[in-house]
């Protein structure tokens, strides 16, 4: 790796440990333990479905802690490009020196308003629906949670490597106990008991498509929605309110891109893995598109799952509205009335 490179992979890599550093403690044991345990596995470069030795990985983790406990009160750090420093949220000005050479860097903030960045080789970029799709290949410098797409702006960010380390960890935690339900359902026609890199290779060519129609509707929910919805999300943030308001959110995205393209399409793969990954929260506030999952692998009838989605979308951009109609009511005191607003309009 040039030496040029290697000095900017190490101060990204450093200021996402200082993210890392601030964070890290907002997550339960048992999910900090897991993602520390990956983390290692890429920081490594451990192939996925290897045994991981615990007592090494034991020894990186107390390593690490002992890092974050140093820079936890550090800035970030300027990204350096050919001699002009750049503000590590201004991806747009890096980028534009990194894509012509291959690379791609990101910046965003997520939940909980932590940072995340990350840097990595360029695999694709395509305008898709009047949107830039970035596709970034092997991860140069990443934090301890990754998640697979970001957006900002029209720019749509996919992180390849990430979406198929997630996939694996789901697949993983089906193998456990391999029970009969949406996930067996979502990955039985990618032949997982044979070659599994080739498996999850497909598995993530096709779930792609899934993850870049989530990240249009999040555009487009945004674009319908109209301003003051990150004021009001700093408002609420570290709060119940903020969990579900990006339910919300996430529920609008789906039913205005992922769900009627997926249903489209006959992309039954993707629909089960959908419904796999449909979390307590989301079945909470949307029972109705729950139960016409069920309705279709009774019936094979899709049907009922478009009436659900088509009625959910015109659902949940009233509720948006009514939440930062909450929010423009009672300010920093919004999480409470915005919390009882959202468990009162489950659909």
């Amino acid at each position: 790796m040039p030496i040029a490179l290697r000095r900017l992979v190490n101060t990204v890599q450093r200021n996402c440990n200082i993210s890392d550093a601030q964070f890290a403690g907002d997550y339960t044991m048992c999910v900090y333990l897991l993602k520390m345990r990956e983390f290692y596995r890429w920081k490594k470069g451990i192939p996925l479905g290897q045994h991981i030795n615990s007592k090494a990985v034991g020894s990186w983790v107390a390593e690490r802690e002992a890092e974050w406990e140093r820079l936890r009160d550090s800035d970030y750090a300027a990204i350096t490009l050919q001699g002009t420093g750049h503000q590590p949220m201004d991806s747009d000005a890096i980028n534009q020196q990194l894509l012509p050479q291959g690379y791609v860097y990101s910046a965003g903030i997520g939940r909980f308003s932590k940072p995340y960045f990350f840097f990595a080789d360029l695999l694709n970029q395509e305008a898709l629906r009047g949107y830039r799709v970035i596709v970034a290949g092997r991860e140069h410098a990443r934090e301890l949670v990754a998640p697979p797409a970001m957006t900002q702006g029209k720019h749509i960010f996919i992180r390849r490597e990430c979406l198929r380390r997630m996939l694996w960890e789901k697949v993983e935690e089906w193998c456990w106990r391999k029970r009969e339900n949406a996930m067996a359902r979502a990955i039985e026609p990618y032949g997982f008991d044979g070659d599994l890199e080739a498996a999850l290779d497909r598995m993530t060519e096709n779930e792609l498509e899934a993850v870049i129609l989530h990240e249009i509707g999040e555009v487009v929910a945004g674009e319908l929605i109209g301003d003051g919805w990150n004021d009001m999300l700093i408002a609420v943030t570290r709060t119940k309110a903020e969990l579900l308001v990006r339910a919300v959110r996430d529920l609008l995205a789906d039913c205005l891109s992922s769900l009627p393209a997926l249903i489209e399409e006959e992309n039954d793969s993707s629909l089960h893995f959908y419904f796999a990954n449909f979390n307590p929260l989301q079945s909470e506030l949307f029972p109705s598109l729950q139960g016409s999952y069920g309705r279709w692998l009774e019936s094979s009838d899709v049907t009922p799952m478009k009436s659900v989605v088509r009625d959910g979308k015109s659902h949940w951009l009233a509720v948006a509205g009514q939440i930062l109609e909450a929010f423009n009511r009672y300010r920093e005191h919004s999480a409470a009335p915005i919390e009882t607003l959202i468990h009162d309009s489950h659909f």
